[in-house]
């Protein structure tokens, strides 16, 4: 590849497909991350659908809208969607793909055709997923852990959800490979690792977790599909088999898969931080090793979901010593972001509110998770809507609300467009409010032990469920102002300066949008984006 890069926008480039064509066939990064984002928008869309529907059919005792049986489905199809098509794959297919060439100063990723044939499976494992909803035994209704021995006894199409959820594993694994080998050959002159950007070391972690995690689940589910189709006696204990087996298998993946999820997020927040403070991230390698302690520790943890699966007490005391030393690296970035923030010269711009958002929301997660990972409150708290609760908080309050921000904070670079902020600011308040509304009763009902899971409940319950459900709706309002302003910013074609926010990061250097090959010529990298810029009186100037 050249170093001059084409001055025609990635957007408008003709090259030997036209139209559609162009993008589903294109190796260029930054399509392939556009082209994920509308999937994964496509899904979230249906998702929050889905839950929707649930919270309904909880808004008053007994029947509602659906049946028990429609209820478990919801709750499956809800959760296979929201964790394996967008949650896992969200930050890292998205903005991993369109940022991290531009953030290191490469032309693209290191296997291009590689990056697209990710999409595909991508695309293929939904597809498959999305079937088991109209042949078979009809849509599956295990929940979206597939615990045995139910998933392997349920008449319901479990076999062809699995195989979706398997394929789905392989576009998330090369995807990991791809930047992995593009993180460390393809930096620009001088981009040392001490010099890339806090959120390419999120990436970086992230895909290690995706390559040495990932196929322990890919096992996990062959051994499901064996079970059902050839009547092994694997995890079924009709047959010898081990249950809790399963469990250690599928959290072996699914618990490191939470940091899949809430790492690059993480490298998000540490980006607008800094920008919209004006002011060098604080403790920049701490964060960085951070990253990799999360990554790290993360794969130790997988037990602190089994506390009352019936493993042993010594088991118990370690997990649960590990899930608190897990919180150290995350409270590190906490407390970094707040000292980044301390005497800086804020400026309040709708990816900063969402920033802020994250960090308030995810505390929140963070600490009724000490909750979870304490024995002694566990066993009250297991299998009770406190564990939504926390879980959204976590994933939703988090991840969700670090997409929504870097959705915000990259718009102008990705498009070359602004949106309207006064919409985005009334869009936050109805999200804000809306999400506590939801899920913060969750977690008193269940302190007060309402079971998760189930179609009904006893008549104390009503009132807190009325709560929720109305902010439910709430919340849905916020998203639906918050997805048309961007769509209105299409048609008023406001345009983006190349450095609308005044960020220090490479992507803010190119054009908005980016040219086909980034940059117009590879940049040489003198100093970190977060290193004080060098003095008048000498130095180099990058």
């Amino acid at each position: 590849m050249s170093n001059t890069a084409d001055p025609v926008s990635y957007l408008d480039y003709q090259g030997r497909h036209k139209g559609i064509l162009g993008w589903i066939l294109s190796t260029d990064h930054k399509r392939i991350g556009i082209l994920y984002m509308i999937s994964m928008l496509s899904f979230f869309g249906v998702g929050v659908i889905l839950g929707l529907l649930m919270r309904i059919e909880l808004l008053m005792p007994g029947m509602t809208i659906v049946t028990p049986r429609v209820y478990n489905s919801l709750f499956t199809l809800h959760g296979m969607i929201m964790i394996f098509l967008f949650i896992i794959p969200g930050l890292p297919a998205v903005f991993g793909n369109f940022f991290l060439p531009l953030q290191i100063g490469a032309e693209d990723v290191a296997f291009p055709r590689l990056n697209l044939a990710s999409w595909w499976i991508y695309m293929l494992g939904a597809a498959v997923a999305l079937t088991s909803l109209f042949v078979g035994g009809g849509a599956p209704d295990t929940g979206w852990t597939f615990y045995v021995p139910y998933s392997v006894r349920s008449g319901t199409n479990v076999t062809l959800a699995v195989t979706g959820a398997f394929i789905l594993g392989f576009s998330s694994i090369l995807t990991g490979i791809n930047f992995i080998t593009t993180i460390h050959r393809l930096r620009a002159p001088g981009m040392s690792f001490t010099r890339m950007p806090l959120f390419v070391w999120t990436l970086y972690s992230t895909a290690w977790i995706q390559i040495l995690a990932t196929p322990v689940l890919a096992i996990t589910l062959l051994l499901v599909i064996a079970e059902r189709t050839l009547g092994l006696g694997l995890f079924d204990p009709a047959k010898g088999g081990d249950p809790i087996l399963y469990q250690h298998l599928f959290w072996i993946y699914s618990h490191p898969a939470v940091y899949i999820m809430i790492l690059p997020g993480m490298g998000v927040v540490s980006e607008i931080i800094p920008t919209f403070a004006r002011k060098d991230i604080f403790g920049y390698k701490a964060i960085a090793i951070s990253s990799l302690l999360i990554a790290f520790v993360g794969y130790l943890v997988w037990g602190h979901h089994m506390f009352t699966s019936g493993i042993s007490d010594t088991a118990r005391w370690i997990f649960s010593l590990l899930t608190f030393l897990v919180a150290i690296p995350s409270g590190i970035k906490i407390f970094n972001w707040v000292a980044t923030l301390y005497k800086g010269s804020i400026d309040l711009r709708p990816p900063f509110l969402f920033t802020l958002t994250f960090i308030f929301l995810f505390s929140i997660g963070g600490l009724t998770g000490l909750v979870t990972g304490a024995l002694a409150t566990d066993v009250h708290v297991h299998d009770t809507y406190f564990v939504v609760g926390h879980f959204h908080y976590v994933m939703f309050g988090g991840t969700g609300m670090a997409f929504l921000a870097a959705l915000l904070y990259w718009w102008p670079k990705m498009f070359g467009i602004m949106y309207n902020e006064k919409w985005i600011w009334r869009s936050w308040a109805f999200i804000f409010v809306g999400f506590n509304m939801l899920y913060f009763p969750m977690l008193i009902q269940g302190w007060m032990g309402h079971p998760r899971r189930y179609y009904d409940y006893v008549p104390r319950f009503h009132a807190t469920h009325i709560v929720a459900t109305v902010g439910s709706w709430v919340l849905v309002t916020g998203l639906l102002i918050f997805a048309i302003t961007l769509f209105r910013s299409f048609k008023s074609r406001v345009p983006a300066p190349s450095n609308p926010w005044g960020g220090r990061t490479l992507e803010w250097t190119t054009t908005s949008p980016p040219p086909l090959l980034n940059f117009t010529q590879i940049p040489t990298v003198t100093r970190g984006p977060y290193e004080p810029a060098p003095t008048p009186t000498g130095g180099e100037t990058s």
